[in-house]
């Protein structure tokens, strides 16, 4: 580091990743930081500058870089601190000292001693999260997907399932081309297959049987009738690897979940779309198959249909380190399942790491629904999909008859247009009043508006929301 970019960093004040000691007096106290460093998002302790941000340098001698070592000696697990040093023009040094994150192996204590960090603050850690990420770095080093699949052979995987995400891979240019059609070398390129050994994770991904050894890749499908879970309209489970439930769940959701079709100015083909964004709904399901806990044998992906909301569940809490609040802005990606998550996204099911549960809520509100909820409850983890009160503005579903979508069509092609006009152009011949009561109707639906009274009065689509 040089002195200028060091001047700028100090500029910037301590922080979650800063903190500034006067001298190597208090290495003990940067130890302790350096703890929550690692423990948190990583960062960097300068000595040699005052808290206030002054710089003062100190002298660096043999016992002094003794010291420091001693000091490095007293973390657990071993880490690798960076060390920098930076001249001053009196003889003196500032000592920068980096510790950068490794995923999956924090806690990291200091003299016996786990510490984190709130906001400028180092402090102990609490017993219950140093517990907490013991277990996920326990997970971490020792997954259920990556443990050997015993009674498993390659002959036992769907090898057309294999090719296709070597030929999705590279076309999406996450695969290289040089990559064969060899299942087992495949395999072994992605992490799948360990000493000639099939993982648990390939089952997951390209298994074509399932019973007894791995209930769990299961999928729940169910459309209730009305609010509750007292009344089945359509209920069916399945066994299948992560690939085919994902096509099964998708194609559940587009035959049961209502159709709407989006009338534009200037256009007078109607646009048919499901109520939920698909791009929102499949991704809400790829993280329900990367993120689950597969150890629970029991367990399953579930899609719930209801007459008022979606629910997509899946099995297992959220990763160790992650909140409900955390989903709806900027965090990181802890998949519970690496290796699933990244075949994943050679496929292209996942365009960018820790962005996808941001995506489900900004193509909702864009669609004209509410925020998704986030949602944790005895053991799963779920999204509730929530629709805006008519579906959105200017949209319908299949319960309007041909004439009222004619109607529609008509208006999407016209500023504004009389009744006469209308009963003119229609294609049929109804009577007057059954006109007035199609467009008192998708009146009431707020589809379209009616400007003055009378002869005079002029009907014309809604522009409550226009983009």
């Amino acid at each position: 580091m040089e002195l200028k970019e060091l001047k700028k960093l100090i500029q910037s004040g301590e922080s979650e990743t800063l903190e500034f000691k006067k001298s190597t007096g208090q290495l003990m106290r940067a130890g302790e930081t350096l703890s929550a460093f690692l423990n948190h998002k990583g960062g960097q302790v300068v000595i040699g500058v005052t808290p206030a941000g002054k710089i003062s340098g100190q002298l660096v001698s043999d016992t002094t870089l003794r010291d420091i070592a001693a000091i490095l000696e007293k973390f657990e697990p071993p880490v690798r601190i960076i060390i920098d040093r930076i001249p001053l023009d009196d003889g003196k040094e500032i000592i920068a000292l980096g510790a950068s994150v490794s995923s999956g192996s924090a806690p990291f204590t200091f003299n016996g001693r786990a510490y984190r960090r709130v906001g400028s603050t180092t402090a102990a850690m609490p017993q219950e999260q140093y517990q907490r990420q013991l277990l996920y770095r326990a997970h971490s080093h020792s997954r259920w997907e990556s443990d050997p699949a015993l009674s498993m052979q390659i002959s036992g995987l769907d090898r057309d399932e294999i090719l296709r995400t070597v030929r999705l891979g590279i076309e999406a240019g996450r695969l290289p081309e040089s990559t064969g059609s060899d299942p087992a070398d495949i395999l072994n390129r992605l992490g799948l297959r360990r000493e000639g050994r099939i993982l648990n994770a390939a089952v997951v991904l390209f298994g074509t049987s399932f019973l007894p050894d791995y209930p769990q890749c299961q999928l729940r499908l169910a459309r209730f009738k009305g609010a509750d879970k007292a009344e089945f309209l359509d209920n069916r489970q399945l066994h299948g690897n992560a690939f085919q439930l994902l096509d099964e769940a998708m194609s559940f959701l587009l035959r049961h979940l209502p159709i709407a079709g989006r009338f534009e100015s200037g256009r007078m083909e109607r646009i048919d779309e499901p109520l939920f964004p698909v791009a929102a709904l499949r991704e809400a399901l790829v993280n329900a198959f990367c993120h689950r806990d597969y150890t629970i044998t029991g367990g399953s992906v579930s899609v719930a249909i209801f007459d008022n909301r979606l629910e997509i569940w899946s099995d297992g809490t959220l990763p160790f380190g992650l909140t409900l609040v955390d989903l709806k802005r900027n965090h990181r990606s802890l998949p519970r399942n690496q290796l699933v998550a990244d075949t994943f996204f050679r496929r292209r099911l996942v365009e960018r790491w820790g962005r996808g549960t941001q995506m489900i809520v900004e193509l909702c509100i864009k669609a004209g629904h509410p925020e998704p909820e986030f949602v944790e409850e005895t053991g799963a983890f779920g999204v509730r999909f929530l629709p805006s009160a008519y579906i959105a503005p200017r949209r319908v579903a299949h319960d309007l008859t041909e004439r009222q979508r004619e109607i529609l069509q008509l208006l999407a092609g016209a500023q504004e247009i009389n009744f006469a006009r209308v009963r003119q152009i229609l294609r049929s011949a109804p009577s007057d009043r059954s006109i007035r009561n199609d467009l008192i109707q998708l009146r009431q639906l707020g589809l379209i508006e009616l400007d003055g009274r009378g002869r005079s009065a002029r009907w014309f689509l809604t522009r409550k929301n226009d983009e």
